[in-house]
């Protein structure tokens, strides 16, 4: 295999049993093999798609002091503006060569919800940047609980298992600019090897190529998509939670040729996380003696924690 898998989301939503169940054998063998796929028919409208492209490019041109005056440390990053090389991939010293913003959760009235969630941090020079991420962040949460649903039903638990979970969950949308490369990098790259932290990624497609996923081999494939397709893989958590049936997949986004080190790349992933009280536990349903527990229980909240030290968002 060359390249990801491409499943179409509405086979799902369909009233025929066999195409609903076509989907979940296609996302399910995705992501016990290579752990990501290419989704199409999801709910973003391409209106709003480029709308968000043009908001956060718009805001990547801002001058730095501006920019920085978004930053908020005291919340490990959160929310707001993360400035260029403060982020690492785990294991790693070098900081990624790229400049980040978080949009975060806005919980409904009735969530019924345990913990506060820091506020999103409002641009006042871009009117439309927040109202235009926060519809972005509405459908791909409704999108990402979709794939939920079909995992669940392919692990064999009931269909609306994460619902609660990933609903009003600590879910981030992140809107990533990887300025262009002014000199040779001292072994850095736009984004370091690593697995995602969350439940599941749902990616908007890149402005430029460079992210490559690692197979069973430990070969490195570009992950292309179609325009219309969204990148999704499986995060840490969910790889935790199966008891490693599903896999989070090693991932970076490799530094382009030096002929097009002038230019820039924006990419738009939503990290789909669950409200932190959601336990990891194995699932009993992926333990058996073939395969037995592998992982110590733990809470989102505090495996969160724990990572977010790992990449230095969070000082110990």
């Amino acid at each position: 295999m060359n390249n990801i898998p491409s499943v179409d989301l509405a086979d799902f939503l369909s009233d025929d049993p066999s195409r609903k169940q076509k989907f979940i054998n296609e996302i399910g063998k995705a992501y016990e093999d290579i752990g990501f796929v290419a989704l199409k028919n999801h709910f973003l409208s391409d209106q709003l798609v480029e709308n968000l492209y043009n908001e956060v490019e718009n805001f990547f041109k801002l001058p730095v002091e501006t920019k920085k005056g978004y930053e908020r440390p005291e919340i490990g990053g959160q929310r707001g503006y993360v400035s260029f090389g403060k982020e690492h991939a785990k294991g790693k010293k070098e900081g990624d060569l790229k400049e980040f913003w978080h949009f975060g959760q806005e919980v409904a009235p009735d969530a019924n919800i345990e913990e506060d969630y820091p506020e999103n941090v409002i641009v006042k020079e871009l009117p439309d940047f927040n109202k235009t991420g926060m519809e972005a962040y509405r459908m791909l949460e409704k999108t990402g609980i979709y794939v939920l649903r079909a995992l669940a039903l392919h692990i064999g638990i009931d269909e609306h298992y994460f619902d609660h979970w990933a609903s009003n969950g600590n879910s981030i949308l992140r809107p990533i600019h990887y300025p262009p490369i002014t000199r040779e990098p001292d072994n850095a790259v736009r984004a370091g090897a690593h697995g995602d932290i969350n439940l599941i990624t749902l990616l908007m497609g890149a402005s430029a190529p460079g992210l490559q996923v690692q197979n069973r081999q430990g070969e490195w494939l570009d992950a292309i998509a179609q325009e219309d397709e969204l990148v999704i893989n499986v995060g840490d958590m969910l790889q935790r939670h199966t008891n490693n049936k599903l896999k989070s997949t090693i991932h970076r986004v490799v530094n382009p040729p030096r002929e097009l080190w002038h230019t820039s790349r924006y990419s738009i992933p939503f990290f789909l996380h669950p409200r932190s009280d959601m336990k990891l536990d194995c699932l009993e349903e992926c333990v058996d003696e073939n395969n037995p527990k592998q992982h110590d229980d733990i809470t989102a909240g505090d495996f969160l924690h724990q990572r977010l030290v790992e990449i230095g968002l969070i000082k110990k």
